[in-house]
């Protein structure tokens, strides 16, 4: 019997090679009822995994918890048990007004304000998304006709640090995510930095 990840539990042939991945295990239990035949592989920590089928293709999701240590764990030992081509499913905070509630945010690349992948390789390296996900996922949003936004995320560790009166840098917080707005960053979130990272050093 072969033998299962330490953290998310799950052996090769458990898997798709697609993987969605949110970040509360609820979520991934609502996404797997929208697979044909979904089953439940583990459960462990903040790391659930369903497999399934969409149109007759095997696909699973996982999820991975808040912040990229998890974030990279999960995608760590997913590739480690087949998966190849991963799609992080969550929420994120506007930076623009364009990018409405409900709109969908297509990153492209993050800005790794972060502390997990400095720990893989400097931050001169760029956390960016694979072209060919990217444009699925524009594809899809297109197909679909749901309003979707393509561009550059902002990923960070501190959820609450943005608040008046949580952050030692209040004043530079500030500064810095004016200059996020001016830069054209779509959205804001915690995960995608580690997914993008991860992905492109495990090709």
């Amino acid at each position: 019997m072969a033998e299962r990840e330490y953290h998310i539990r799950v052996a090769p042939g458990e898997i798709g090679r697609y993987v969605l991945l949110p970040g509360d295990p609820k979520r991934a239990e609502k996404i797997a009822g929208y697979f044909e035949n979904p089953r439940e592989i583990a459960f462990n920590r903040e790391f659930r995994t369903f497999t399934g089928k969409v149109n007759g293709l095997r696909v699973s999701v996982t999820s991975t918890g808040i912040g990229c240590p998890s974030a990279a764990i999960a995608v760590e030992e997913l590739i480690k048990v087949g998966a190849d081509t991963f799609i992080r499913v969550g929420t994120a905070g506007s930076l623009q007004e364009a990018v409405e509630v409900g709109h969908l945010a297509i990153a492209t690349g993050a800005i790794r304000e972060e502390g997990t992948t400095i720990q893989y390789v400097p931050l001169q390296y760029p956390a960016v998304a694979h072209p060919d996900v990217v444009l699925a996922l524009r594809q899809a949003a297109r197909k679909l006709g749901y309003p979707y936004h393509l561009g550059i995320t902002h990923c960070k560790d501190a959820f609450y640090s943005e608040e008046k009166g949580f952050s030692a840098q209040e004043e530079f917080n500030q500064m810095i995510w004016k200059t996020w707005m001016r830069a054209n960053v779509i959205a804001t979130s915690m995960e995608e930095a580690a997914l993008f990272i991860v992905a492109s050093l495990r090709k």
